[in-house]
């Protein structure tokens, strides 16, 4: 009697599972952040929930170009070929269309974002303490063109998040194919080995 044994499916590294898990985390609070600031009357409150918007942008942008560094230089596994067969067409479309998309997102928000405040007259100082350069002269006309950019490509990106969360739970919970393993810290290699 023969038995099949299945090896886990190839997990992404532990530099690439960090800043996963740290840019999407930051990148949820980035958009609560702004969601809850927006809505407040003008304040010392509200100038300080803005100047830690601007840190933690700038804090993302430094984050998804290291990201972007680490997928260069290491490339991600390809989904397991079970995986694969199993999905029609449109979802493996779907799985690389919306991992660009997020990528090209992690950059355009944070640098209109950038752009508006510089527009506006603004300048970043970020933590108090280094202040960087104007990414766009002031311009009254150009801040106003930039402000609604800047919301529009946040809930871009926030459809697009809620979007790959619900892939993930689909193939968690309904597929069962272990998928969310191979970006799993330590104990999720665990969860790959038994599968």
């Amino acid at each position: 009697m023969s038995s099949v044994i299945t090896r886990p499916a190839a997990r992404y590294g532990a530099t690439a599972i960090a800043l996963h898990w740290v840019l999407g985390l930051a990148i949820v609070a980035m958009l609560c952040m702004g969601w809850y600031m927006a809505g407040l009357p003008f304040s010392p409150q509200r100038l300080k929930l803005y100047n830690w918007h601007k840190w933690a942008g700038v804090a993302i942008l430094a984050l998804s170009v290291l990201r972007l560094v680490a997928r260069l230089i290491r490339r991600p596994p390809p989904l397991p070929a079970d995986v694969q067969s199993s999905m029609p067409r449109w979802q493996r479309l779907a799985h690389h269309g919306v991992h660009h998309l997020l990528y090209a997102l992690f950059f355009i928000v944070p640098l209109v974002g950038w752009a508006y405040s510089s527009a506006a007259g603004f300048p970043i100082v970020f933590l108090g303490l280094v202040p960087l350069p104007d990414f766009v002269s002031p311009s009254p006309a150009l801040a106003d063109a930039l402000k609604p950019w800047h919301a529009l490509t946040a809930y871009a990106l926030a459809a697009l998040v809620a979007l790959h969360v619900a892939a993930v739970v689909k193939h968690q919970f309904i597929d069962r194919d272990g998928l969310m393993a191979r970006m799993l810290p330590g104990w999720g290699r665990c969860a790959a080995e038994r599968a």
